[in-house]
């Protein structure tokens, strides 16, 4: 068993993940060597995965408040104001290391704790979302991975009834051996019900709730803030084990909890469980706090106080209620079948204070382990390109029809149906729009108002420019909001990359976060939760910079959203904001296997919103009778998913097409639109686009039969290119449908 009160020394300090400034630094704090569970407190506390001491600097970039804003980052979950009372709260976050050792556990584990995010705020979890990226699908373990984090993606939120509604899935060799699992939760609620996640009021006693306390998980926070190596399948222990049958009587109780008005503040035990929750919640009270951890319900014998407050056994709560209103609590929680003990008090003061076996364990300061955790403004430098000979448009030498089959049926591009079918998306009757298109739409019962939401990211942009990269990471999701009917209202996002200690990763890391920060301010939709996940790396090398961004937007009037539909005659335009489609880093470059010269354009942000608040009014106008984004791999593509749903086909209208073929079908340039309308109502169309100076160029139009036509270039069956879109996933995974 762990001696708690051990003296520990520098190799201790090493071991943990401190550095010797570090370790010196806590002695410095307090004005002794830390013993042993103090030594483990500071240590996850302290951690890149905690503390954010890499990137706290440069996160303050970000907009975090306006007028629609009510909690932003510091809390467990953003929340904005979406009128008649209600308020959404949103946040997204990463679960990558421990779903690259054991997939299923890893993925459900990240689903249990973002839904815990949102309901410790005092919200009702209403959606899932997530971003997946894997290794190439040709890779045994690549599938492996793929196939279990899906399942235990499905088999949490399936098993909650938290409706899995968005997301997005993407295959590159950068994530080989850093499979990345980001996971997102938004939740409704009473503006007068929130809660915060604070420790208050002398002698309010502290109530653990929930699971019992086992071995699993200890050290997951240190070992997320560190590269994936040979040894790091060792340290499968330090993945949780999820039990969403528990976590669902916990959001019951919980919610039960916060109307009866007894609540004080309440948090999750996540990220280094009992420790970051008691600390975090101290912290922000203005509080100390006194634990008995002989009160801890544990689950196996010889704990010590440092695995019991190390351990990251799932779902659990920390609450602080009313003194003298334990009782209320007590009934509440026992109706639910859920484990409940008074642990502790807050007490004046700013320590926390832990008793074990009779004995006092640990007195430290609070702030000195949250607020005053180490800051580094770490070295960033341009990575330099070694000169190589990049692929020239006018060298190519492609067969149009042969290219746009492998553009459409590459994994990043095919159907995710196999992935989204295992979803139940309907659960709680909200789903208004289904994964797989633009953005999910859901609407808010007894009410006209509804909200889309979406997550959506690009790392091959931001490997080619990471500034821009990060720019148009917010566009695409933008265009996903505005496609769906709705105005963005607020982002939050979870940033993936590798190292922050070598210049060249950090440098991906500063200029995507810049990114972010200038269209988000520009745009006014305020970055207000997220998550930093680094050394997402191994000795094979670095994940492509990844910033995910889960954005949501606002429809006022939901009857206003009409089904979609396309039919013979209509005519198909794309809008435009003035800059060029280009190839690097697209999905085409990606099929050829060879790179362009790095050719992502300046992007007009005043031009992209213009273009966002134009198609809302045409939409409202009622010009427009089906719209989509152009997005992965590039016209051709979004043209084509267009179709499929329905009988009829395409013919390209080349005359209008001034470019050159290869670059205007697969050209990638995020926050293009097509949209469709009758040719009846085209010239109606085009003055109203006009009025707007909205850009545009006629595309084509809807046609009989069911072939897709671009010149004498391309004449091919749209019924044998779905086929070759929804099939090629299970094909590689070896499933049938």
């Amino acid at each position: 068993m762990i001696n708690d009160q051990m003296e520990t020394n520098l190799q201790i300090a090493i071991e943990h993940g401190l550095t010797e400034k570090e370790y010196n630094l806590i002695i410095e704090k307090l004005g002794r060597t830390p013993n042993y569970i103090e030594l483990g407190i500071f240590s996850v506390m302290w951690s890149e995965h905690c503390s954010y001491k890499s990137s706290r600097v440069h996160l303050k970039k970000f907009q975090v408040e306006s007028k629609h804003v009510l909690e932003g980052p510091g809390e467990n979950a953003g929340i904005i104001d979406i009128g008649d009372g209600l308020v959404l709260g949103m946040k997204i976050e990463s679960h990558n290391h421990p779903s690259a050792i054991d997939p299923y556990e890893g993925a459900a584990t990240g689903v249990g704790g973002i839904l815990r995010d949102i309901f410790t705020m005092g919200l009702r979890p209403v959606a899932n979302l997530n971003s997946l990226r894997f290794g190439n699908l040709d890779n045994p373990r690549s599938r492996y991975l793929f196939k279990h984090v899906v399942e235990g993606i499905a088999g949490y939120g399936n098993c909650t009834g938290i409706p899995t509604i968005a997301g997005e899935v993407y295959f590159d060799e950068s994530y080989q051996t850093n499979c990345l699992v980001n996971a997102m939760a938004v939740g409704i609620g009473k503006r007068d019900k929130i809660v915060k996640g604070i420790a208050s009021g002398d002698g309010n006693p502290v109530i653990y709730i929930g699971s019992k306390t086992g071995r699993d998980g200890i050290h997951g926070a240190t070992f997320a803030s560190e590269e994936l190596s040979d040894n790091s399948e060792s340290k499968r222990s330090s993945v949780q084990i999820a039990d969403p049958f528990t976590e669902k009587l916990l959001i019951e109780a919980c919610m039960e909890l916060v109307d009866s008005g007894v609540v004080v503040g309440m948090q999750d035990m996540g990220a280094a469980g009992l420790t970051s929750s008691s600390v975090e919640m101290s912290s922000r009270g203005g509080s100390g706090l006194e634990i008995d951890l002989d009160e801890v319900p544990i689950r196996e014998g010889n704990m010590s106080g440092y695995e019991i407050m190390l351990s990251e056994s799932q779902e659990r709560m920390l609450v602080i209620v009313e003194k003298g209103k334990e009782q209320i609590a007590r009934d509440i929680l026992k109706k639910w079948d859920l484990e409940f003990s008074i642990i502790g008090k807050v007490i004046p003061g700013d320590r926390l204070k832990l008793k074990f076996k009779g004995n006092q364990i640990c007195d430290i300061p609070v702030k000195g382990v949250t607020d005053d955790a180490p800051k580094y403004n770490r070295e960033f430098k341009k990575l330099e390109l070694e000169k190589k000979d990049f692929i020239l448009i006018e060298q190519l030498k492609i067969d149009l029809q042969d290219m746009m089959l492998k553009v459409i049926s590459s994994p990043t591009v095919a159907s995710k149906r196999w992935v989204f079918e295992q979803y139940d998306y309907w659960v709680g009757t909200d789903t208004i729009i289904r994964p797989g298109k633009d953005a999910a739409v859901m609407r808010i019962k007894g009410k006209d108002q509804g909200y889309a939401l979406t997550v959506d990211g690009n790392s091959r942009y931001c490997k080619v420019d990471p500034y821009l990269g990060g720019i148009l990471c917010v566009i695409e999701a933008a265009a996903n909001i505005t496609a769906s009917g709705a105005v963005p209202l607020a982002v939050t996002d979870c940033l993936n990359f590798g190292n922050p200690e070598i210049p060249e990763r950090f440098y991906e890391f500063v200029k995507v976060v810049d990114g972010i920060a200038d269209s988000t301010k520009f745009f006014d939709t305020p970055v207000i939760s997220g998550n930093v996940s680094f050394y997402n790396e191994s000795e094979a090398g670095s994940v492509a910079p990844t910033p995910v961004i889960g954005m949501v937007g606002i429809i006022r009037d939901m009857k206003k959203l009409k089904p979609q539909k396309i039919e013979d005659g209509t005519t198909c335009l794309m809008l435009t904001y003035g800059s060029e489609a280009f190839l690097a880093g697209s999905q085409l470059e990606k099929e050829l296997g060879q790179e362009f010269k790095p050719d992502i354009p300046n992007i007009s942000l005043e031009k992209f919103k213009s273009l966002m608040e134009s198609i809302t009014k045409i939409r409202d106008e009622g010009f427009i009778r089906f719209i989509t984004d152009v997005s992965d791999g590039g016209l051709i593509t979004a043209v084509l998913e267009s179709l499929f749903n329905f009988e009829l086909g395409f013919e390209f209208d080349i005359d209008k097409n001034k470019n050159d073929d290869i670059k205007y079908l697969f050209g990638e340039l995020p926050g293009r639109f097509l949209i469709f309308e009758k040719n009846d109502k085209t010239d109606a169309l085009i003055t109203a686009l006009k009025k707007n100076n909205v850009g545009f160029s006629v595309v084509g139009k809807i046609v009989q039969g069911r072939n897709i036509k671009f010149g004498d270039k391309i004449n091919y069956s749209i019924d044998l290119v779905k086929q070759e879109f929804q099939n090629r996933i299970p094909e590689l995974m070896n499933i049938t449908i």
